[in-house]
Formats: structure tokens, C-alpha cells, sequence
């Protein structure tokens, strides 16, 4: 059936016409939903059998069940599609520990992350979305260029006028000129932020970014999670290491991205919620408290014979940090001490407190074999900085390790207690 497009407006990606049903490609590949309609989520991996065909990528949740050969439209029932029509393609290994990995990002602002542990595979799979990405977007320019004298059909086919090429600069130069006063009308940011158009993400947003925007050291959302811990938390058994209900951590992490939030309401009362959100919130940073640049020394560090030279090396790499990283770390151990002072009632011993905020604080840039191993020495560093808070955090002056020594001085007031 044949169709005319109006030459006046640019078809939105979604309303152009699909490609014929044929199969593309088809095969195994490793899947997880990282956003949908522009709102972050948790990664989840989970093999996927990924089907390619038409302008859709479709994802089937019984993998076993499906071969490339014996695939065909009908014949199974999708977990769910993906349409390429105005979606976007990138490399991304710098999103995940995982190798091999590339960003899919669709025009209602949903985002998959696809890997596979075969480099010539998953580069074959980019190469051809990719290529079925171009040819949706040269059908896009195609009507919108050709404008209301442009039939297509499902292939699609195309009669072109023969003053193709002077309607195409035309429009081009109409377009360029719309799209100037739009920019021109465009409010700036602050204007959409005082109005509440635009709301600044706490959750995944960069330590850095985040701390500069609050005009502190240490976030906003960790001091108030904290002061609610001490305030009705500490003599609670299992602190941090007890998981709260899920559904409310989320809903707790929705709220503070978009208003200020009061943690002594009803619906917080379960302490259990107030600490998995803490955890989720440093899981969640792009680069965790401890930057990836400093993870290789501490572990080494933590492989050091002589105790006190161990302690000395620490405290200089904790001191060399960002000013942001530095002093949230100060803050939140700080606070895990008062918790450990407690542990007659709450269980939570320096190595437990280890075991858990050793993998949420600290981690390699990149997941290899030695993980088990750098996860005990990860758990390790979290208990000799506790055990040694006095000491790594009594100055504000980094010491070189191949520094002598000097006897402790009277530790200091933390300014961070109240």
C-alpha cells in the first residue's frame, strides 16, 4: 500500500516503515537493561538469545530452545524488542568489568549493554546492527529530502524528482535556520533547574561533580544516611550486612534524585532500607570512593611484611586522594568505627565490616582472575583502616613513605563528629 509523506516536517524514526521480516542474524550473547525512558537501572546479566531481524532486535529468554537455522518469526515468544529506528550504537568496556561490551540506546531512552566473550563475535554483531542502523537512517533522510512527492512501499521503494538536489539544499538550509532559533530560544540550565524541569541525579552522578554542586567535601545524601544510623541504628543486629526490602531502596533512590528527602518518616523506619541505599549509592558511583588509580597500590600495600611500614604507606595513599574522595572516606570510616564500637549488639565485627564495604568501597577497573584474591585483600585494607583510623587520618599532610616515622601525637578532633 502506498503512502505519501508531507515534505514539511522530518518523519520521526519510529513513524518510517519497517524493513522486510528477514532474518539478519541470530545467536547467544550476554544482556543486561542498564536504562529505560532516560531512568538509570541495575545491571543484571543474563544470557539472551538476540535475534536480528527487520529493523527490530528481539530477545528471547529460553536460549536453549532456539537455533539460528530453526528461528522464524512466530515460532517463539520474545522476553522482549528492541526497534532501531533512531537508535544510537557504542563501544562501551569502560560501563562494565565485563570485556567485549557495547552500548544500545533506543529514541525512548531505554539502554542495553550486549557482550560476549568472543571479541570476533561481538565485533560482528556491532558491525551488522550497525549497518541496519545506517540504512534506517539514509531511509530517514531519503523522505525527508524527497518530501510530498515520496511513495514507499514495505522494501521500500523510491521515486525520486528530478529537482531531488535543489530541494535537498533547500531543506537543508530551512533546517539549519529552525534549528538555530530553537537554540537561541533554548532556556539556559539554571532557569530549568530553579523550576524544577531538570533535576541533578545524586545516584551515579561523578564523587567530583557531585560534591562541586553541593559546595561540601562529602555528599549531602551520606551524611543524612549516616545521622539516621546513629540515631536509631547502631545497637540494630547485622547493620549494613542485613539487605533491606528492594522495592523500597529504589523508591528511596527515586525520591532523592528528585526532592529533598527526610529520613525520620514513617516509611523509612526500617534501618535496613536507609543502609542498602547508602551501599547502593557508592555501588553506583562511576569510579568507586577508593579511584581505580590508587587500587593496584593498596593492594600491595596490604602484601606488605612490616606492619608499620604498611600503615605508613597507607595513610600516604589515602592523603594523595582527591579532596572529595579523601574526606568522604574520613567521614564514612569514621562512622563505621562508631558502628564497630557497637558490636556486642549488632554483630558487626571489624572483619565483617570488611567483608562488606571492602568490595563496596574499593575495586579493580577491570574484573580478571586474581578477583577472589583482590576481594580478601580489599576486605583487608577496609580493616587495617579502621583498626588504624587514628593514625592514617591524624595529619593533613601526606607522608612519602620512605619518610622516618614519628611517635603519634595526640589525635586530633574529627572534625566530621558532632
Amino acid at each position: 500500500m502506498l503512502s505519501p509523506v508531507s515534505k514539511r516536517h522530518l518523519p520521526h524514526p519510529l513513524l518510517l516503515p519497517p524493513l522486510s521480516h528477514e532474518l539478519e542474524k541470530a545467536g547467544l550473547l550476554n544482556k543486561t537493561k542498564i536504562a529505560e525512558g532516560g531512568r538509570k537501572l541495575r545491571k543484571n546479566w543474563n544470557p539472551s538469545w538476540v535475534v536480528l531481524v527487520g529493523n527490530s532486535l528481539v530477545f528471547f529468554k529460553d536460549p536453549k530452545s532456539q537455533t539460528p537455522s530453526s528461528w522464524k518469526p512466530g515460532n517463539s515468544c520474545p522476553e522482549s524488542s528492541v526497534d532501531l529506528r533512531g537508535a544510537q550504537l557504542q563501544w562501551a568496556n569502560n560501563l562494565s568489568s565485563k570485556k567485549n561490551v557495547f552500548k544500545l540506546r533506543t529514541v525512548t531512552g531505554n539502554e542495553f549493554l550486549l557482550q560476549s566473550e568472543t571479541d570476533s563475535l561481538i565485533r560482528e554483531w556491532f558491525n551488522t546492527i550497525q549497518s541496519v542502523i545506517d540504512r534506517l537512517v539514509s531511509l530517514t533522510l531519503c523522505v525527508f529530502v524527497c518530501g510530498g512527492v515520496l511513495f514507499y512501499d514495505q522494501k521500500p521503494k523510491t521515486s525520486v524528482p528530478r529537482s531531488a538536489s535543489n530541494l535537498e539544499n533547500t531543506e537543508r538550509k530551512r533546517v539549519r535556520s529552525r534549528l538555530k532559533k530553537l537554540i537561541l530560544k533554548r532556556p539556559p540550565l539554571q532557569i530549568l533547574q530553579e523550576k524544577g524541569l531538570i533535576k541533578d541525579q545524586v545516584f551515579g552522578c561523578c564523587l567530583e561533580m557531585l560534591c562541586e554542586r553541593e559546595k561540601n567535601t562529602v555528599p549531602r545524601f551520606v551524611r543524612l544516611c549516616t545521622e539516621a544510623v546513629e540515631r536509631r541504628g547502631l545497637e540494630t543486629d547485622g547493620i549494613y550486612r542485613v539487605s533491606g526490602n528492594l522495592a523500597v531502596i529504589q523508591k528511596l533512590r527515586f525520591l532523592v534524585n528528585h526532592e529533598k528527602l527526610n529520613l525520620d518518616q514513617s516509611e523509612w523506619e526500617d534501618i535496613h532500607v536507609i543502609t542498602g541505599a547508602l551501599k547502593l549509592f557508592f555501588r553506583e558511583l562511576p569510579e568507586p570512593l577508593v579511584p581505580y588509580g590508587f587500587f593496584t597500590d593498596i593492594v600491595e600495600t596490604i602484601k606488605m611484611s612490616d606492619y608499620l611500614d604498611k600503615v605508613d604507606r597507607l595513610k600516604w595513599l589515602v592523603l594523595s586522594m582527591p579532596p572529595p574522595n579523601h574526606d568522604t572516606m574520613r567521614f564514612m570510616f569514621s562512622h563505621l568505627k562508631r558502628v564497630m564500637e557497637h558490636a556486642k549488639s549488632n554483630r558487626m565485627s571489624t572483619q565483617n565490616i570488611g567483608i562488606v564495604f571492602g568490595p563496596t568501597l574499593m575495586r579493580p577497573e577491570r574484573d580478571n582472575a586474581n578477583m577472589a584474591i583482590n576481594m580478601v585483600y580489599q576486605n583487608q585494607a577496609v580493616e587495617l583502616i579502621l583498626n588504624e583510623f587514628d593514625r592514617i587520618f591524624e595529619l593533613n599532610i601526606p607522608l612519602t613513605p620512605s619518610q622516618p616515622r614519628t611517635p603519634n601525637p595526640p589525635s586530633p578532633k574529627d572534625p566530621f563528629e558532632s
